[in-house]
């Protein structure tokens, strides 16, 4: 963050506008959770950025909508018979999704646009807020680019894996460099955390995250409603169909048996990962940390089996999307409580001696 100098009005400012952002991001993918395990998430055949707000108002604009979705092959492969009732289920859920999404956005260019006029971005800060910005813009392209893999295809009635991981991942780092943000506008704890402990929470990171893709990848094949015995799949250790034969190699992102088998096995490894780095840290200032991350993931392991026993109905399944995304945040957390001293929260305007008056972008023009 920027060495230089904030007032507590921006630093309280700012920092309450990147928890709402925060809150809003992670309500975000619940409700993006619940749209597709509702299979809603193709019942909106267009990407229309702004008439796209205004939901249908006559009889007849329903009428055209129900119309372009029947023409899906989701409709025609699962869907057929469908009421107009039901329709409008899906509908709504869908277009709250996305009308969610739009009300982010205003929220996000709206604090950013009310910190400029008040001149208190620097430029590092510009840079950061405006990057969150970017990347919000860029999700709503990959929401469609997601959405259009499942309505030009003849044969497919739910969305491209690989698409919906990608959605799905860009929202957590959304939400992560959000919490990086306000973390760093925030008063870093006292206490000297050895070297040692950096490394370990960036492989816990790692970890996090590759597990929540593969998470992703899960949900989007349905995968965790195929094997629902646990610990063994199907009575096997090793599922025999792991490499299915018509998918080869490509099993690993698109076979249901090898998705959900690695969603296991990561899970082993990060519980495992997570006590381990616990045990070794736990005398150290960040123990607590790496202790409040040790106990979520112990809790997310026995959710997830309860989750899958029980075919991931949708609130356990929600549930334990929305304990992953807790997890990723506790991580980021613990990485930001144990980087280098020399990258430090942002000092208040007059904390310090010589301490520069705030920038005023407004005065420098």
């Amino acid at each position: 963050m920027s060495k230089e100098a904030i007032s507590p009005a921006a630093r309280t400012a700012m920092r309450a506008w990147l928890l709402a952002l925060g809150l809003m991001v992670y309500a975000m993918i619940l409700i993006g959770g619940a749209t597709r395990l509702t299979d809603s998430g193709l019942s909106i055949t267009e990407w229309d950025p702004v008439m796209g707000a205004l939901p249908p108002l006559s009889g007849e604009a329903w009428a055209a909508l129900f119309a372009k979705y029947r023409e899906t092959a989701e409709y025609r492969l699962q869907n057929a018979g469908m009421t107009m009732a039901e329709f409008r289920t899906i509908f709504w859920w869908e277009w709250g999704h996305r009308l969610f999404g739009r009300l982010i956005g205003l929220v996000a260019i709206g604090g950013m646009a009310a910190f400029w006029w008040r001149g208190w971005l620097t430029g590092r800060l510009a840079r950061r807020f405006g990057l969150l910005i970017l990347l919000g813009g860029l999700q709503g392209l990959v929401g469609w680019w997601m959405v259009a893999s499942g309505i030009g295809e003849t044969s497919r009635v739910d969305v491209a894996p690989y698409r919906l991981m990608a959605h799905f991942c860009l929202a957590l780092l959304i939400l992560a460099l959000t919490a990086l943000a306000w973390l760093d506008l925030g008063a870093r704890p006292a206490g000297t955390v050895p070297a040692a402990g950096r490394p370990t929470a960036t492989g816990l990171l790692a970890l996090v995250a590759v597990q929540l893709a593969s998470g992703a990848l899960v949900a989007g094949l349905d995968a965790g409603r195929s094997y629902t015995d646990w610990p063994l799949m199907a009575g096997e250790v090793f599922p025999p169909d792991y490499l299915a034969a018509d998918l080869g190699v490509r099993s690993l992102f698109e076979g249901r048996a090898a998705t959900q088998f690695n969603h296991r096995f990561l899970a082993y490894a990060l519980w495992l990962a997570a006590i381990a780095a616990w045990v070794a840290q736990r005398r150290t200032a960040a123990g607590g940390a790496f202790g409040l991350l040790a106990g979520l993931v112990s809790l997310q392991a026995a959710w997830g089996i309860l989750t899958l026993v029980h075919a991931a109905p949708i609130g356990l399944a929600l549930a334990h999307q929305g304990l992953g995304v807790i997890i990723l945040l506790a991580t980021v957390r613990l990485l930001w409580r144990v980087s280098s001293p020399g990258r430090t929260a942002v000092p208040v305007q007059g904390t310090r001696p010589g301490a520069r008056p705030e920038p005023s972008l407004r005065q420098s023009r």
